[in-house]
């Protein structure tokens, strides 16, 4: 199927008027508010008319059936929407995973046997003396690895990247990009080049050992509001800080956390760590399994609407409203909505050291090997809701998978992803030194954890998971419900078709054979 750029008139005439005067799409805006379910939209929209979101949708597509691709972790989340893949073709499963090719960060001469957890999260930050985060990656913290020339380097978040990004297709074409996110290792977006981002901005939002302003939902909404400000800088052709010399970028965006986090707490600020909280005490999340939402959780739909309108402003103001594809999205879903299937029994290695025969059978040995391990090649096990499991020994897995399976109720297992199953739907783990020997999704609403701060999780495969919100707005599209299934991994070939470049570009795309999303333009040769 032949394709046009995004232009009033090649857009489907049941979405844009046909008669009006084409206006091409110059720039993107993508948004994902991490959390947001296609039901909060649904719900916010219909109780707050004139909200921005309800704006949004009052000229948009909103697509009710999409799903994120694979595991809903932050990092597959994200790479879903600026690579077009899955961890098929990009090779992350979470931020904090393993490979069976990389080394530890004290192995500088990337020396005896292979393999070592990957950390992608806050813990690679540099720190000043009083445990505030410079945002900038530590190099002494990441995993080692030899690269093309056979030297033991440090393996950045982009160089672990295994396809390219919508920022490095777009930089290549000429156009301008920038980013915001919640931690210096979204360094991942560059891509491979480690240059797909013009102007990336990480605001840490969660201090190792100093504030976490996760705590509470004001203090992320303020962590929020930070990233809010680069956005609409970069709207006035401003560098994220406000510095001359930059340009309206072709695409641009960021992620929000507040109503993330207004999903998972338990209670707001519990720990009094944050000064400006107005929530102190109050549990987030869902009422009932309708999705009415707590106050904090309001709170956090709140922010965020009143920080999209305030990019709608700027976008008018600066008279770029009509040439800018305005996306809403998230990287992620949360589990479970109902808060009466909350069920959190204590994190997975330890429900199967639990078991009667833990202590004999190999197969509970090899997991507790595996969950025991700090650092070298003896495995590792990542869990949430979901628990994603690399094996010392991967001729073990299937011995593993079938205890698993034996002893489904007692670990609150639904599913038990490994072999066959788990190859239709991923690498080979034989073969992929990424992907996982097994993959553990639980029973709907259990959390592998004993924490008392959350009340909700992301990282699996279930619904709450991998429904979110899609709303792809201009103001000369027609508004529309489409209620076909679609992927949020269809959204980075989309962004490439609307700005008139062949989504073929993304790598991920040609691998995977990634669409682009239904309902924007029609075939060309039914307009000749």
């Amino acid at each position: 199927m032949i394709l046009r750029k995004l232009t009033v008139g090649l857009l489907a005439a049941t979405c844009l008027g046909a008669a009006a005067q084409a206006e091409e799409i110059r720039h993107v805006l993508l948004v994902s508010v991490d959390g947001l379910h296609a039901l909060d939209v649904e719900r916010y929209v219909e109780g707050h008319p004139k909200s921005a979101l309800a704006e949004l949708s009052g000229h948009g597509l909103t697509y009710t059936n999409a799903r994120t691709p694979a595991n809903s972790d932050s990092f597959p989340g994200l790479l879903a929407l600026v690579t077009g893949g899955s961890p098929v073709s990009h090779g992350f499963f979470y931020d904090v995973s393993y490979d069976r090719t990389l080394f530890d960060p004290t192995n500088v001469t990337c020396s005896g046997a292979a393999g070592n957890t990957i950390v992608f999260d806050e813990s690679i930050d540099k720190y000043s003396a009083s445990n505030v985060s410079l945002n900038v990656v530590d190099p002494a913290k990441l995993p080692r690895g030899r690269n093309a020339k056979g030297a033991c380097v440090p393996v950045y978040p982009h160089s672990a990247l295994k396809t390219n990004t919508i920022f490095e297709v777009v930089k290549s074409k000429g156009g301008l990009t920038a980013w915001a996110d919640k931690h210096p290792a979204y360094d991942l977006v560059n891509g491979p080049s480690g240059l797909g981002v013009d102007d990336l901005y990480t605001p840490e939002i969660t201090n190792v050992n100093g504030l976490d302003a996760t705590v509470s939902v004001d203090c992320t909404a303020a962590n929020d509001q930070k990233k809010v400000t680069a956005i609409i800088n970069e709207i006035h052709g401003l560098k994220h800080d406000g510095t001359a010399g930059f340009g309206v970028p072709s695409v641009f965006g960021m992620n929000f956390q507040a109503v993330s986090v207004g999903q998972k707490l338990a209670k707001d600020n519990k720990d009094g760590s944050c000064p400006t909280s107005t929530h102190t005490g109050q549990a987030g999340g869902y009422l009932d399994g309708a999705g009415t939402p707590s106050e904090v959780l309001a709170y956090g739909l709140q922010k965020t609407d009143e920080a999209l309108a305030g990019m709608i402003q700027a976008l008018k103001q600066q008279g770029l409203y009509n040439s800018t594809l305005f996306i809403v999205t998230a990287k992620h879903g949360q589990s479970p909505i109902n808060p009466v299937k909350v069920n959190k029994p204590g994190h997975f290695a330890d429900l199967v050291a639990a078991l009667p025969d833990a202590k004999t059978n190999p197969a509970a040995l090899a997991i507790a090997s595996a969950n025991n391990c700090s650092t070298g090649p003896c495995g590792f096990v990542q869990d949430d809701d979901i628990a994603l499991i690399w094996l010392q020994d991967q001729s073990k897995a299937k011995a593993v998978a079938d205890y698993l399976n034996a002893n489904a109720k007692a670990l609150f297992i639904d599913e038990v992803l490994a072999g066959d199953e788990l190859k239709l739907k991923f690498n080979d783990p034989n073969s992929d030194s990424r992907t996982p020997d097994i993959l553990v999704q639980p029973q709907y609403g259990v959390i592998y954890t004993g924490s008392s701060k959350k009340n909700a999780e992301h990282g699996g495969f279930s619904f709450g998971d991998t429904n979110v919100a899609l709303i792809v707005s201009n103001p000369r599209i027609r508004a529309a419900a489409l209620k076909t299934p679609v992927i949020t991994s269809q959204v980075a070939p989309t962004i490439l078709q609307a700005l008139d470049i062949n989504p073929n570009a993304l790598k991920s795309v040609v691998v995977e054979q990634t669409g682009i999303l239904p309902g924007l333009w029609k075939h060309e040769d039914e307009l000749r």
